[in-house]
């Protein structure tokens, strides 16, 4: 039974949140665990032990997949170009050597959890520290995307059913991880530190056999593509064309060293000290990504692995390619058959640590972007809900962006990693280079007022570590930008453009409204009382809610006070009038007429022309509604008083107010909710950093 026009969205937000809560507060403590208070953070901080597989995982994963990316585009100019893999290695050492040593001059320099972005806004201005943070988010969203489609291809080389559905698998995967970092920080982190300790130790073990067995043995390990022969695609390179494709290959290598900033940026996540742990995880994530990748390039050539880009048509068998059925394993599985042997104990498991551990290099980036989002809501670059702890005290909204994100674009590429990796890369190598260079500024500064010479020595020597990494990163961005950018690297130069013009704008919108709303210091229309408030309270029929918001109305003591209603059916409104006369209600009923039976539009022009007779008056319209307790019983009722709302929220000077009315059904509904042991008071809102206990404040 409809009981009133105005009753229709009955204090809808509380409302709506005891209903829902009851649907989901269960699963949602299920999937995500208990919600921790705000003094627990404490308990979620990282040791060294498990911050190495939570923060480096994504460089320690890479050897899995970037070697194999120098042997595919060496593979171009054909066998030949094989022997040039060693250098290229050699070049991607030093490389991650400089990387990690002006890394651990950030993460001493700047402590606070804002990386790249930080150094780059403090030291080189805001243009650079919001290109650094674009740049950081798309390779966040890469980082997620390409490692768990190259899991995805691991594990489907031993289960078909993955190769068949690829994209619903690697989506899966994503969801899977979302919820385990949903359920904080430290909890994923000891569980992905098992299979990265696995991988690690499978790999040393095999680049450890495998020297034994070649070097002491003298045993003939060859991978399960040494027989076959390579159809160059551009024979005969030469000068310029040659050099050009070393430089692509050894481009295509640097995705060794994507996920290194990650740690820079996770500091704030570490035990104390933070700083020395983050630089000494730093050092280990540095010796142990470079002695693996270097291993199995090793192997690789001595296994004689072949691979293609086009392993259809440029592999060769038997003087016949191998065809569309032929799938391509990765450099790491071939050499580990070489190694261990195909079906072998330690073969199986090295394959299934690999597998599982590219799915969680993705970690690294669900730690590292959600954090980075934090910061820059913080600076009013991204919306301030990203600046928000969830139950878990980890930053939930940002996890949640970060894997719609890169499920879409797992989805667009069909979770190909070979098209994705063309888009990795330049976005790190941009925030590395900006990052260096700031942090020369940041020592040129410290250098013109310190005095006292040890410490002179150490920011010199910082100094010239930085100096050094800026030049030689700035070198590979270059590279980096020459050789890959017809093959997907603008598709990132574009998603860094996106997100740099759209926090350009969340900030000029935050800093309009924050100049617009900010109290002057003089007296302004704001301060000064109105002269007089005239109130309306709006009528359907008499009921409870209808007295209680008469009650209230007497009670605010306005300047004029007067009921309204619409005559929206001739017959309730002489109904209306008549019990009105007969009550003997003390308040003049005023009734509008609507001939196309509207309610919201008279309603709407009686208030304005209130404000166009007085426009020093305040008009405060008073809405009567009641609570029930079931959410299928806002179904049952129009939405009037919500479309009101909406309305008059855009009408200068007018005030709204709800006056609620408590059925029986929300009075059993909250009994309900109170015997949960979890119970969240609906309507609740969370705002601000864990860490802030004291001395806060709610906003709404």
């Amino acid at each position: 039974m409809e009981v009133g026009w105005w009753l229709g969205r009955p204090a809808l937000e509380g409302l709506r949140s005891t209903a829902v809560s009851k649907l989901t507060d269960v699963p949602k403590r299920i999937l995500i665990g208990r919600a921790l208070r705000s003094d627990r953070l404490g308990e979620t901080l990282l040791p060294k032990r498990v911050a190495l597989p939570v923060f480096a995982s994504d460089p320690l994963s890479s050897v899995a997949y970037a070697p194999g990316e120098v042997l595919l585009v060496l593979s171009i100019a054909g066998l030949s170009a094989y022997h040039f893999s060693p250098w290229i290695a050699a070049a991607v050492v030093v490389l991650m050597f400089t990387v990690v040593a002006s890394y651990r001059q950030n993460v001493h320099a700047y402590p606070s959890g804002g990386g790249d972005y930080e150094v780059a806004n403090t030291n080189l201005g805001p243009k650079a520290g919001l290109t650094v943070a674009s740049a950081l988010l798309v390779d966040y969203v890469l980082t997620v995307a390409v490692s768990i489609s190259s899991g995805i291809e691991n594990l489907g080389s031993a289960v078909p059913f993955v190769v068949e559905h690829k994209v619903a698998c690697a989506i899966g995967v994503i969801v899977l991880l979302t919820l385990m970092n949903l359920r904080g920080v430290k909890e994923s982190g000891t569980l992905f530190a098992i299979p990265t300790y696995v991988f690690v130790a499978g790999v040393f073990t095999m680049i450890a056999w495998g020297a034994f067995r070649g070097v002491v043995l003298g045993d003939d390990m060859r991978a399960p593509t040494a027989d076959f022969e390579i159809k160059p695609e551009h024979p005969g390179l030469a000068g310029f064309a040659l050099v050009f494709l070393l430089l692509r290959a050894f481009s295509s290598g640097c995705a060794a060293l994507t996920g290194v900033e990650a740690i820079s940026n996770g500091v704030p996540a570490f035990r104390k000290p933070k700083s020395r742990n983050a630089a000494t995880t730093l050092a280990m994530m540095g010796l142990f990504a470079v002695t693996m990748f270097c291993g199995i390039i090793g192997l690789a050539m001595a296994t004689d692995v072949r691979m293609a880009e086009n392993p259809a048509k440029d592999l060769i068998h038997n003087g016949a390619p191998l065809g569309p059925d032929y799938v391509q394993d990765p450099v790491i599985s071939q050499v580990a058959e070489a190694v261990f042997g195909h079906g072998s104990v330690l073969f199986m498991i090295l394959a299934a640590a690999t597998a599982l551990v590219l799915f969680l290099a993705a970690n690294t980036a669900y730690n590292g972007f959600p954090l980075l989002g934090s910061i820059l809501a913080q600076d009013r670059y991204l919306p301030r809900q990203l600046h928000t702890r969830g139950d878990r005290l980890a930053f939930s909204n940002g996890i949640v962006l970060l894997a719609g994100a890169a499920g879409l674009l797992v989805w667009i590429y069909g979770a190909d990693s070979t098209r994705l990796i063309q888009l990795y890369i330049v976005g790190v190598f941009v925030s590395f280079t900006l990052s260096q260079i700031g942090m020369v500024r940041h020592w040129n500064r410290l250098l013109t007022t310190e005095k006292e010479p040890a410490k002179r020595r150490h920011m010199i020597r910082s100094r010239a570590i930085n100096t050094f990494g800026a030049f030689f990163t700035g070198m590979v961005l270059v590279v980096v930008l020459v050789t890959k950018f017809t093959h997907g690297a603008w598709v990132a130069l574009l998603g860094m453009a996106i997100f740099y013009a759209t926090m350009t704008a969340i900030r000029k919108h935050y800093d309009r409204v924050a100049e617009e709303i900010a109290a002057p210091e003089a007296p302004s229309d704001d301060s000064v009382r109105p002269s007089r408030v005239h109130s309306v309270v709006l009528i359907s029929k008499i009921h409870r809610p209808t007295l209680r918001a008469l009650g209230y109305a007497k009670l605010m003591r306005s300047d004029t006070l007067e009921a309204l209603s619409v005559n929206v059916d001739p017959a309730e409104t002489k109904a209306l009038r008549a019990e009105w006369e007969r009550r003997g209600i003390d308040v003049p009923l005023k009734v509008l007429d609507s001939p196309y039976r509207e309610v919201t539009r008279p309603v709407i022009e009686y208030v304005k022309s209130l404000r166009n007779e007085s426009p020093r008056d305040v008009v405060s319209v008073i809405i009567p509604e009641y609570v029930v307790g079931h959410w299928y019983e806002h179904l049952l009722h129009n939405q009037s008083a919500l479309r009101l709302k909406g309305r008059l929220l855009f009408t200068p000077g007018v005030m709204v107010t709800s006056v609620p009315y408590q059925l029986q059904s929300s009075e059993v509904a909250k009994k309900r909710a109170r015997k949960r042991q979890e119970w969240t008071a609906p309507g609740s809102v969370r705002r601000g950093p864990a860490e802030r206990t004291k001395d806060s404040s709610t906003h709404t």
